[in-house]
């Protein structure tokens, strides 16, 4: 269940659900209900949705019209419903554009009713995102604020002034307020400062890389920039390949530090949103059904043939990082193919049995989707996950993993350090005791980076000018790191 929603007179409940193996992204309901005096429900009725319809954020105008976003199209527009279920949604945004995100957490929002009859929302149309003002005839106009991705979604009004999450390349994700009348938004408060001049900051270029199936990925490429140092003349940078997690997660090009601290020092950095990403419609986002660690590390790897093919990236400095499901496209391109040349797994998953019978309710049935259903696609489960397979990785691999991880837990990492080292395959494995899913802290944000740029160095045979600890190579033998 989410987003319950009483209308402006409290008469009437909408909210949503969902059934397992379906995610809220797979099929949603969205249902609608009388309130009796005493807070009973009668009359509850599904007003929009089902198995093969994602419906997101209902809510009602100050006047009581019932709205939802809903992927019926293919894609998350933005609907105005009938509250008695009786007459069709009528589609107020009928776009090849994304009004709506994947629940992964409570509260987001993409849409808030302003008292002037118009309604603020946030477009997301080939990975880049806007926010608008719909009127009520649903002509539809951009704001013209100087961002270019709004991350978290979240978007809330009080009537007259916005209030919203918003960045861009040189822009941290920044909570910010727009008043009507004001030309330019006001900045509340930002998440991190960029302490870095203009000159120094990478801009990404979103690039269309064709797929070996003949269709198309997306990726962001960053540059190598720094103004006080050059490449060696004719020399191509090394890339390093960048895949989020989720996998319905969405990279945005928002100010990010890790691919900073890279471009930075020289390497070139392509953040991917493969197949199964949000932003390019439904069924991009469903292409990954069934083939979860196949076709993922496949736009991911095609996404570095790509830019190592066009003259962006060296094609002998091939490295791949990532966490979570990232982490598992790290540890599958590594096990599966053989074009990148170093990874770096950020507590990634290694056995998918593992990950589907020991995560948590909300995910449970997650893989059902993406890899098939448990027992009967056992032998699936077993070839496409890395800890089976670790003989085929003949690349060094880092594995960064937390103590406390209940996603994914240390004993992931530790069978995969245990297959590595039959296998006499370089490796360096370190472990954070009190980090859990998602390194949370900044001292670890910081010592993961720095490790990473560590290992690339011992992997690519450079030494890092940052003053950073060391980081081993180990064949044969197992070794833990603790970074306490």
């Amino acid at each position: 269940y989410s987003f319950p929603r009483l209308d402006p007179d409290g008469e009437r409940l909408a909210w949503t659900t969902w059934d397992h193996p379906r995610m809220p992204w797979d099929g949603t309901e969205l249902h609608v209900a009388d309130v009796g005096d005493d807070g009973s429900l009668s009359g509850e009725r599904v007003v929009m949705g089902g198995p093969e319809e994602s419906v997101f954020q209902p809510g009602w105008s100050p006047d009581g019209r019932l709205h939802a976003v809903s992927d019926r199209t293919g894609w998350w527009n933005l609907y105005e419903l009938d509250a008695a279920g009786e007459e069709e949604p009528r589609n107020r945004t009928p776009e090849d554009a994304e009004f709506g995100v994947p629940q992964w957490s409570f509260g987001s929002a993409t849409y808030a009713f302003l008292d002037d009859g118009r309604v603020a929302v946030l477009r997301n149309s080939d990975g880049e995102w806007s926010l608008c003002l719909l009127d009520e005839d649903d002509e539809l106009r951009e704001a013209g604020l100087p961002y270019s991705a709004y991350p978290h979604a979240r978007i809330a009004t009080d009537g007259e002034a916005l209030a919203f999450v918003a960045g861009g390349p040189e822009t941290p994700a920044t909570v910010a307020r727009l008043t009507a009348g004001d030309d330019e938004p006001t900045s509340l408060q930002q998440s991190f400062s960029l302490d870095l001049d203009e000159e120094m900051v990478a801009e990404p270029e979103h690039v269309d890389v064709p797929t070996r199936d003949g269709e198309t990925t997306h990726a962001y490429y960053y540059p190598p920039t720094n103004a006080d140092e050059r490449a060696p003349e004719g020399e191509d940078p090394p890339l390093v390949t960048m895949v989020h997690g989720g996998p319905t997660s969405q990279t945005l090009p928002v100010a990010d530090l890790a691919i900073q601290f890279f471009t930075t020092r020289g390497f070139a950095v392509a953040d991917v949103n493969y197949r199964g990403s949000t932003g390019y419609g439904r069924a991009y986002r469903d292409a990954l059904q069934g083939e979860w660690g196949v076709l993922d590390t496949a736009d991911v790897v095609d996404t570095a043939e790509y830019l190592a093919e066009t003259g962006r990236a060296n094609p002998d400095r091939l490295a791949i990082t990532g966490g979570s499901a990232g982490g598992y496209a790290v540890l599958c391109a590594l096990a599966f193919h053989d074009t990148f040349d170093a990874g770096a797994s950020h507590y990634g998953v290694a056995d998918l049995e593992a990950l589907a019978t020991g995560t948590h309710k909300f995910e449970s049935r997650y893989l059902d989707g993406l890899v098939g259903p448990l027992p009967e696609a056992r032998e699936t489960y077993e070839e496409r996950s890395p800890a089976f397979h670790a003989e085929e990785i003949d690349a060094p691999l880092l594995l960064l993993q937390g103590g406390e991880d209940r996603v994914v837990p240390q004993e992931q990492a530790e069978d995969m350090v245990d297959a590595l080292v039959a296998t006499e395959t370089p490796y360096a494995y370190a472990l954070f005791p009190e980090e859990r899913h998602g390194f949370r802290t900044a001292e670890a944000s910081r010592r993961a980076l720095e490790l990473e740029l560590a290992f690339y160095g011992r992997t690519f045979g450079f030494e890092p000018a940052d003053e950073i600890p060391e980081i081993g190579l180990h064949e044969g033998q197992r070794s833990v790191q603790r970074v306490e």
